[in-house]
């Protein structure tokens, strides 16, 4: 049943690096430079919540770092088409 929960939410992971850059409270800059960081604590949460061996850790660790990077993909693309357009004209008024 852990498995399954974990599995679960390392699914979750694009979802709330969207969530977090779209509120504003990260850049994706900033996720970019916390990669490596993030690279570490999946291999940890892989280590701790999967049975002790090295398949199943790889299985959990490695989709968490694609999901990371597909949600900082996402987060660039969401942000950039639900920005509201910049007003052109906005120093000049007739």
């Amino acid at each position: 049943m852990t498995m399954f929960i974990a599995f679960g939410a390392a699914f979750e992971v694009p979802v709330v690096v969207v969530v977090l850059a779209r509120m504003g409270l990260v850049s994706v800059q900033k996720l970019r430079e916390f990669r490596s960081y993030f690279i570490v604590i999946a291999f940890i949460i892989a280590a701790v919540i999967t049975p002790p061996d090295v398949v199943s850790q790889l299985a959990l660790a490695i989709p968490m770092c694609l999901l990371y990077e597909l949600g900082i993909w996402a987060a660039q693309v969401f942000i950039k088409h639900t920005q509201a357009p910049a007003e052109e004209g906005k120093g000049s008024s007739a």
